[in-house]
């Protein structure tokens, strides 16, 4: 790791002190790799308040990846909403014990606003925001309560309000580090066969992007990774990273 060693340092910074400290960051490691965005997460927060949020979807083991060579006993936030796939919970634990992650910690929404706001577990066809916001939205910010900042796995090849997403952005009382913004498909592609990691089980099926299962199907190969999310909705995120987590 090179010239980031201090990404903050007043050379770096000389024509953005007069910035946030989000956009600070995002001056100073736009073009950073992703473990150089890591490591200065991780410096500038420290492990105790430093947290990686993963769905252990299609493309998370990438972002894991670099997370563990890192620094493994980073805390990995993992919202296990009880509409997953018992593919994606047996990748959880396959990734966990693979890649030596040393702290998972698997996030739930709360059972009395269950059985208060989705007793018949249909609020996902009524209303897919509120169910997202039940399932997703409360549980992450309770989990993120701790930390001063956070890692996660989105990138702007995924198109939609992605497609412009900052390195480092404000979000709420913490900052948001996304270190995987500029990779392409060929660089995750080239650490999922460098490191030998195995893909989602549902990958080969067609399944581009996985969430939950009322609301995953397949897609094509000629349509975005995300298109088979909520489809024949105008929805197109869960709600995590549109609301700033407070």
């Amino acid at each position: 790791m090179s010239t980031l060693a201090d990404p903050l340092s007043p050379k770096q910074t000389a024509r953005s002190s007069d910035l946030p400290p989000a956009e600070q960051f995002d001056h100073a490691l736009r073009d950073a790799s992703p473990a150089e965005v890591i490591a200065a997460a991780l410096q500038a927060v420290g492990r105790e308040r430093l947290a990686l949020v993963s769905s252990f979807g299609t493309e998370s083991a990438a972002l894991l990846k670099v997370m563990a060579d890192v620094d493994p006993a980073i805390p990995v936030i993992f919202l296990d909403t009880g509409q997953l796939f018992e593919e994606t919970l047996a990748y959880r634990d396959t990734l966990t014990a693979r890649l030596g992650l040393r702290d998972v910690r698997s996030i739930k929404p709360l059972e009395e606003t269950l059985s208060r706001e989705d007793a018949n577990r249909e609020l996902w066809f009524s209303d897919p925001d509120a169910c997202c916001r039940i399932r997703k939205v409360e549980p992450l910010a309770r989990a993120l309560a701790p930390f001063g900042a956070w890692i996660n796995g989105r990138k702007r090849f995924q198109g939609g309000v992605r497609a412009a997403i900052p390195v480092v952005e404000d979000d709420g009382s913490r900052l948001k580090f996304n270190p995987f913004a500029n990779v392409s498909r060929e660089e995750i592609a080239a650490i999922y066969a460098l490191a030998g990691l195995p893909p989602h089980p549902l990958a080969a099926l067609g399944y581009l992007s996985v969430g939950c299962v009322p609301c995953t199907s397949r897609a094509a190969p000629d349509e975005d990774a995300r298109a088979g999310r909520w489809r024949g909705r105008a929805k197109t995120e869960c709600g995590i990273h549109v609301a700033k987590v407070s």
